[in-house]
Protein backbone atom coordinates (compact mmCIF):
# COMPACT_ATOMS: atom_id res chain seq x y z
CA UNK A 1 0.00 0.00 0.00
CA UNK A 2 2.86 2.22 1.08
CA UNK A 3 4.63 1.46 -1.91
CA UNK A 4 1.64 1.92 -4.08
CA UNK A 5 1.02 5.77 -2.81
CA UNK A 6 4.56 6.37 -3.61
CA UNK A 7 4.24 5.57 -6.91
CA UNK A 8 1.25 7.89 -7.19
CA UNK A 9 2.23 10.76 -4.89
CA UNK A 10 6.26 11.16 -6.44
CA UNK A 11 5.66 12.40 -9.68
CA UNK A 12 2.88 14.60 -8.57
CA UNK A 13 5.29 16.12 -6.01
CA UNK A 14 7.85 16.59 -8.74
CA UNK A 15 5.20 17.58 -11.89
CA UNK A 16 3.42 20.46 -9.37
CA UNK A 17 5.57 23.27 -9.19
CA UNK A 18 5.71 23.06 -12.96
CA UNK A 19 1.61 23.12 -12.81
CA UNK A 20 1.85 25.89 -10.74
CA UNK A 21 4.19 28.07 -12.87
CA UNK A 22 1.80 27.04 -15.54
CA UNK A 23 -1.17 28.12 -13.64
CA UNK A 24 0.49 31.14 -12.17
CA UNK A 25 1.42 32.35 -15.85
CA UNK A 26 -2.17 32.01 -17.38
CA UNK A 27 -4.46 34.80 -17.82
CA UNK A 28 -6.44 33.00 -15.36
CA UNK A 29 -3.62 32.47 -13.00
CA UNK A 30 -2.32 35.93 -13.21
CA UNK A 31 -5.96 37.67 -12.68
CA UNK A 32 -6.27 35.94 -9.48
CA UNK A 33 -3.05 36.30 -7.85
CA UNK A 34 -4.01 40.05 -8.59
CA UNK A 35 -7.35 40.13 -6.91
CA UNK A 36 -5.89 38.22 -4.47
CA UNK A 37 -2.81 40.80 -3.86
CA UNK A 38 -5.80 43.52 -3.71
CA UNK A 39 -7.65 42.09 -1.79
CA UNK A 40 -4.68 41.83 0.50
CA UNK A 41 -3.48 45.71 0.30
CA UNK A 42 -8.12 46.53 1.38
CA UNK A 43 -7.52 44.03 4.61
CA UNK A 44 -4.42 45.80 5.30
CA UNK A 45 -5.16 48.82 4.95
CA UNK A 46 -9.02 48.08 6.94
CA UNK A 47 -7.14 46.84 9.75
CA UNK A 48 -4.86 49.37 10.68
CA UNK A 49 -7.44 52.15 9.16
CA UNK A 50 -9.84 51.20 11.94
CA UNK A 51 -7.46 52.54 14.24
CA UNK A 52 -6.45 55.82 12.75
CA UNK A 53 -10.10 56.50 12.97
CA UNK A 54 -10.35 56.04 16.10
CA UNK A 55 -7.95 58.17 16.87
CA UNK A 56 -8.44 60.96 14.54
CA UNK A 57 -12.60 61.48 15.66
CA UNK A 58 -10.78 61.48 19.35
CA UNK A 59 -9.48 65.00 18.10
CA UNK A 60 -11.55 66.34 15.97
CA UNK A 61 -10.31 65.45 12.59
CA UNK A 62 -12.94 62.55 11.39
CA UNK A 63 -13.52 64.35 8.06
CA UNK A 64 -9.81 63.81 7.52
CA UNK A 65 -9.96 60.38 8.13
CA UNK A 66 -11.20 59.16 4.57
CA UNK A 67 -7.82 61.35 2.81
CA UNK A 68 -5.46 60.06 5.43
CA UNK A 69 -6.56 55.72 5.21
CA UNK A 70 -7.10 56.60 1.44
CA UNK A 71 -4.17 57.85 0.89
CA UNK A 72 -2.16 55.44 2.93
CA UNK A 73 -4.25 52.33 0.95
CA UNK A 74 -2.70 54.37 -2.47
CA UNK A 75 0.49 54.20 -1.69
CA UNK A 76 0.37 50.52 -0.49
CA UNK A 77 -1.66 49.32 -3.59
CA UNK A 78 0.00 51.62 -6.19
CA UNK A 79 3.37 49.86 -5.40
CA UNK A 80 2.05 46.09 -5.01
CA UNK A 81 -0.05 46.47 -8.34
CA UNK A 82 2.45 48.91 -10.31
CA UNK A 83 -1.07 50.86 -11.15
CA UNK A 84 -0.48 54.64 -11.06
CA UNK A 85 -3.17 57.65 -10.78
CA UNK A 86 -2.20 60.77 -12.56
CA UNK A 87 -4.92 63.71 -11.77
CA UNK A 88 -5.69 66.59 -13.50
CA UNK A 89 -7.31 69.31 -12.22
CA UNK A 90 -6.32 68.64 -8.33
CA UNK A 91 -6.61 72.12 -7.88
CA UNK A 92 -10.70 72.62 -8.26
CA UNK A 93 -11.07 70.15 -4.97
CA UNK A 94 -8.91 73.00 -2.68
CA UNK A 95 -12.75 75.07 -2.30
CA UNK A 96 -14.79 74.08 0.15
CA UNK A 97 -17.62 72.67 0.36
CA UNK A 98 -18.33 70.76 -2.62
CA UNK A 99 -20.01 67.65 -3.98
CA UNK A 100 -17.74 65.94 -5.70
CA UNK A 101 -19.74 63.88 -8.33
CA UNK A 102 -17.67 60.58 -10.20
CA UNK A 103 -18.33 57.84 -12.29
CA UNK A 104 -18.13 54.44 -11.12
CA UNK A 105 -16.56 51.51 -12.80
CA UNK A 106 -15.66 48.55 -10.69
CA UNK A 107 -14.10 47.93 -6.71
CA UNK A 108 -10.61 49.29 -8.23
CA UNK A 109 -12.25 53.17 -8.29
CA UNK A 110 -10.92 52.66 -4.60
CA UNK A 111 -7.44 53.16 -5.91
CA UNK A 112 -8.47 56.81 -7.51
CA UNK A 113 -10.37 57.44 -4.37
CA UNK A 114 -7.59 57.21 -2.32
CA UNK A 115 -4.92 58.91 -4.42
CA UNK A 116 -7.40 62.20 -5.13
CA UNK A 117 -9.40 62.03 -1.72
CA UNK A 118 -9.38 65.65 -0.23
CA UNK A 119 -8.90 66.60 3.37
CA UNK A 120 -12.56 67.79 5.32
CA UNK A 121 -14.57 65.61 3.07
CA UNK A 122 -17.27 62.60 3.77
CA UNK A 123 -18.48 60.01 1.63
CA UNK A 124 -22.58 59.41 1.20
CA UNK A 125 -23.43 55.82 1.89
CA UNK A 126 -26.66 53.76 2.24
CA UNK A 127 -28.05 54.00 5.81
CA UNK A 128 -28.47 50.33 6.90
CA UNK A 129 -24.23 50.30 6.82
CA UNK A 130 -24.20 52.89 9.74
CA UNK A 131 -25.22 49.98 11.81
CA UNK A 132 -23.18 47.36 10.22
CA UNK A 133 -20.47 45.77 12.82
CA UNK A 134 -17.78 45.74 10.77
CA UNK A 135 -18.00 49.28 8.32
CA UNK A 136 -20.56 51.15 10.71
CA UNK A 137 -18.20 52.45 13.39
CA UNK A 138 -15.30 53.34 10.22
CA UNK A 139 -18.35 55.20 8.55
CA UNK A 140 -19.36 57.30 11.53
CA UNK A 141 -15.88 58.14 12.57
CA UNK A 142 -15.65 59.85 8.64
CA UNK A 143 -18.58 62.02 9.34
CA UNK A 144 -20.30 60.11 6.39
CA UNK A 145 -23.62 60.99 5.15
CA UNK A 146 -26.60 57.97 5.71
CA UNK A 147 -29.20 58.10 2.56
CA UNK A 148 -32.38 56.28 3.97
CA UNK A 149 -34.15 54.50 0.87
CA UNK A 150 -37.64 55.27 2.20
CA UNK A 151 -38.40 58.90 0.67
CA UNK A 152 -40.73 61.00 3.24
CA UNK A 153 -42.18 64.49 3.42
CA UNK A 154 -39.49 65.66 5.08
CA UNK A 155 -37.27 64.76 2.36
CA UNK A 156 -36.10 68.42 1.69
CA UNK A 157 -35.92 69.48 5.00
CA UNK A 158 -32.94 66.58 5.67
CA UNK A 159 -31.21 68.07 2.45
CA UNK A 160 -31.90 71.16 3.18
CA UNK A 161 -29.91 70.20 6.78
CA UNK A 162 -27.04 68.19 5.53
CA UNK A 163 -26.25 70.94 2.95
CA UNK A 164 -26.13 73.64 5.66
CA UNK A 165 -24.05 71.30 8.08
CA UNK A 166 -21.63 71.06 5.35
CA UNK A 167 -21.70 74.86 4.53
CA UNK A 168 -21.36 75.24 8.30
CA UNK A 169 -18.71 72.88 8.95
CA UNK A 170 -17.25 74.03 5.34
CA UNK A 171 -17.09 70.19 4.68
CA UNK A 172 -17.41 68.46 0.68
CA UNK A 173 -18.98 65.11 0.42
CA UNK A 174 -18.18 62.62 -3.02
CA UNK A 175 -21.21 60.85 -4.52
CA UNK A 176 -21.11 58.19 -7.32
CA UNK A 177 -23.97 59.48 -9.39
CA UNK A 178 -24.61 56.70 -10.96
CA UNK A 179 -25.64 54.29 -8.35
CA UNK A 180 -23.87 51.54 -9.33
CA UNK A 181 -20.79 50.06 -10.84
CA UNK A 182 -20.84 50.15 -14.84
CA UNK A 183 -17.98 48.20 -16.71
CA UNK A 184 -18.04 47.95 -20.59
CA UNK A 185 -15.60 48.40 -23.51
CA UNK A 186 -16.80 51.54 -25.02
CA UNK A 187 -16.35 54.73 -22.31
CA UNK A 188 -19.93 55.30 -21.42
CA UNK A 189 -21.90 56.15 -18.44
CA UNK A 190 -25.43 55.12 -16.72
CA UNK A 191 -28.19 57.93 -16.33
CA UNK A 192 -27.71 59.66 -13.08
CA UNK A 193 -29.27 59.91 -9.83
CA UNK A 194 -30.37 63.14 -8.97
CA UNK A 195 -30.23 62.78 -5.17
CA UNK A 196 -26.66 64.46 -5.21
CA UNK A 197 -27.48 67.38 -7.38
CA UNK A 198 -30.80 67.64 -5.24
CA UNK A 199 -28.70 68.23 -2.03
CA UNK A 200 -26.10 70.53 -4.12
CA UNK A 201 -29.08 72.78 -5.21
CA UNK A 202 -30.38 73.04 -1.74
CA UNK A 203 -27.26 74.28 -0.06
CA UNK A 204 -26.12 76.39 -3.08
CA UNK A 205 -23.03 73.82 -3.13
CA UNK A 206 -20.78 73.61 -6.25
CA UNK A 207 -20.53 70.60 -7.73
CA UNK A 208 -17.17 69.27 -9.27
CA UNK A 209 -17.02 66.20 -11.59
CA UNK A 210 -14.46 63.80 -11.17
CA UNK A 211 -13.81 61.40 -14.06
CA UNK A 212 -11.82 58.46 -14.01
CA UNK A 213 -10.77 57.62 -17.72
CA UNK A 214 -12.26 53.70 -18.65
CA UNK A 215 -10.12 51.46 -17.88
CA UNK A 216 -11.63 48.61 -19.68
CA UNK A 217 -8.14 47.55 -20.87
CA UNK A 218 -6.37 47.30 -17.65
CA UNK A 219 -9.21 45.43 -15.05
CA UNK A 220 -12.01 43.36 -16.19
CA UNK A 221 -13.10 40.03 -15.32
CA UNK A 222 -10.56 37.49 -15.92
CA UNK A 223 -7.82 40.83 -17.11
CA UNK A 224 -5.93 42.72 -14.37
CA UNK A 225 -3.25 44.60 -15.76
CA UNK A 226 -0.74 47.52 -14.05
CA UNK A 227 -0.35 50.66 -16.12
CA UNK A 228 -1.37 54.63 -15.22
CA UNK A 229 -5.47 56.07 -15.01
CA UNK A 230 -5.88 59.08 -15.45
CA UNK A 231 -8.23 61.03 -13.60
CA UNK A 232 -9.66 64.44 -14.84
CA UNK A 233 -11.37 66.72 -12.13
CA UNK A 234 -13.62 69.54 -14.00
CA UNK A 235 -14.30 73.17 -12.72
CA UNK A 236 -17.03 73.43 -10.41
CA UNK A 237 -20.52 74.03 -11.68
CA UNK A 238 -22.11 76.71 -9.13
CA UNK A 239 -25.54 76.06 -7.77
CA UNK A 240 -26.57 79.50 -6.37
CA UNK A 241 -29.61 80.56 -7.37
CA UNK A 242 -31.04 77.37 -9.06
CA UNK A 243 -34.02 75.80 -7.78
CA UNK A 244 -35.29 72.11 -7.66
CA UNK A 245 -36.97 73.08 -10.93
CA UNK A 246 -33.29 73.06 -12.28
CA UNK A 247 -32.08 69.97 -11.44
CA UNK A 248 -33.39 68.07 -14.33
CA UNK A 249 -31.27 70.14 -16.79
CA UNK A 250 -28.57 70.50 -14.47
CA UNK A 251 -27.96 66.65 -13.76
CA UNK A 252 -28.30 66.47 -17.32
CA UNK A 253 -25.72 69.32 -18.09
CA UNK A 254 -22.67 67.80 -15.69
CA UNK A 255 -23.26 64.35 -17.15
CA UNK A 256 -22.82 65.57 -20.74
CA UNK A 257 -19.73 67.58 -19.16
CA UNK A 258 -18.42 63.63 -17.64
CA UNK A 259 -19.21 61.79 -21.02
CA UNK A 260 -17.04 64.33 -23.10
CA UNK A 261 -14.13 64.21 -20.73
CA UNK A 262 -14.33 60.55 -20.07
CA UNK A 263 -14.14 60.46 -23.95
CA UNK A 264 -11.27 62.72 -24.05
CA UNK A 265 -9.14 60.91 -21.61
CA UNK A 266 -9.66 57.32 -22.53
CA UNK A 267 -7.09 55.07 -24.14
CA UNK A 268 -7.46 53.92 -27.57
CA UNK A 269 -11.24 54.23 -28.35
CA UNK A 270 -11.93 53.99 -31.60
CA UNK A 271 -14.19 56.50 -33.90
CA UNK A 272 -16.97 53.83 -34.27
CA UNK A 273 -16.64 53.02 -30.40
CA UNK A 274 -16.98 57.05 -30.33
CA UNK A 275 -20.23 57.32 -31.84
CA UNK A 276 -21.83 54.52 -29.81
CA UNK A 277 -20.53 56.63 -26.95
CA UNK A 278 -22.28 59.70 -28.27
CA UNK A 279 -25.91 57.95 -28.10
CA UNK A 280 -25.19 57.22 -24.60
CA UNK A 281 -26.02 61.09 -23.90
CA UNK A 282 -28.94 60.56 -24.52
CA UNK A 283 -30.62 59.22 -21.40
CA UNK A 284 -29.35 61.97 -19.13
CA UNK A 285 -31.21 61.41 -16.19
CA UNK A 286 -33.65 58.62 -14.91
CA UNK A 287 -36.81 60.27 -15.15
CA UNK A 288 -37.60 62.71 -17.99
CA UNK A 289 -37.62 66.63 -17.87
CA UNK A 290 -40.62 68.19 -15.99
CA UNK A 291 -42.67 69.74 -19.04
CA UNK A 292 -46.31 69.91 -16.92
CA UNK A 293 -47.64 71.82 -14.00
CA UNK A 294 -48.31 68.16 -12.56
CA UNK A 295 -44.79 66.51 -13.60
CA UNK A 296 -43.87 69.56 -11.62
CA UNK A 297 -45.56 69.53 -8.29
CA UNK A 298 -44.84 65.27 -8.42
CA UNK A 299 -40.89 66.53 -8.39
CA UNK A 300 -41.27 68.91 -6.07
CA UNK A 301 -43.11 66.40 -3.11
CA UNK A 302 -40.36 63.60 -4.26
CA UNK A 303 -37.58 64.97 -4.82
CA UNK A 304 -35.06 63.81 -2.57
CA UNK A 305 -33.91 61.31 0.07
CA UNK A 306 -33.90 62.11 3.27
CA UNK A 307 -30.10 62.08 4.69
CA UNK A 308 -28.43 61.47 8.34
CA UNK A 309 -24.86 62.64 8.88
CA UNK A 310 -22.49 60.89 11.61
CA UNK A 311 -22.58 64.06 13.87
CA UNK A 312 -26.67 64.55 13.89
CA UNK A 313 -28.16 65.51 10.50
CA UNK A 314 -30.25 63.12 10.88
CA UNK A 315 -33.86 61.85 9.28
CA UNK A 316 -35.60 58.34 9.89
CA UNK A 317 -39.23 58.82 8.93
CA UNK A 318 -40.48 56.60 6.54
CA UNK A 319 -43.74 56.58 4.54
CA UNK A 320 -46.26 54.15 1.90
CA UNK A 321 -44.68 55.69 -1.15
CA UNK A 322 -41.33 55.40 -0.39
CA UNK A 323 -40.07 53.04 -3.16
CA UNK A 324 -41.90 55.14 -5.76
CA UNK A 325 -40.87 58.27 -4.91
CA UNK A 326 -37.12 57.50 -4.15
CA UNK A 327 -36.40 56.77 -7.53
CA UNK A 328 -36.44 60.36 -8.70
CA UNK A 329 -34.09 60.84 -5.95
CA UNK A 330 -31.70 58.81 -6.50
CA UNK A 331 -32.36 56.30 -4.06
CA UNK A 332 -34.09 53.39 -5.49
CA UNK A 333 -32.66 50.39 -4.77
CA UNK A 334 -29.92 49.20 -2.59
CA UNK A 335 -27.06 49.99 -5.38
CA UNK A 336 -28.74 52.80 -6.51
CA UNK A 337 -27.59 55.02 -3.78
CA UNK A 338 -24.19 56.43 -5.07
CA UNK A 339 -22.03 54.32 -2.97
CA UNK A 340 -18.42 54.74 -2.50
CA UNK A 341 -18.06 51.66 -0.75
CA UNK A 342 -17.34 48.81 -3.47
CA UNK A 343 -18.23 45.01 -2.85
CA UNK A 344 -17.74 43.27 -5.50
CA UNK A 345 -15.24 43.27 -8.77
Amino acid sequence: MFALLTWFVKPLALLSPIIIVAYVASSTGHYYIRLGMFVGCLAITGATGGFVAFGMSLVGMMYDVNHAVGSGFYMIASRVLDITIEVEGEEHLQTRPLVMIGNHQSMLDLMWLGRMFPKQASIMAKKSIQWNPLLGPWMNMSGSVFIDRGNTAHAHRSLEAAGEGMKARRTSIFIFAEGTRHSTEVPSMLPFKKGAFHLAVKGGIPIVPVVCENYWRLYRKGIFGSGVIKIKVLPPVPTAGLTTEDVTSLTTRVRDQMLDALREISVGVSSDKTVIAEDAKAPGVVDPPVTSAESKSREDTASAAPVTTSNSDTSSVSGSDARKEGSEAGTETEEDEGMVLVGRP
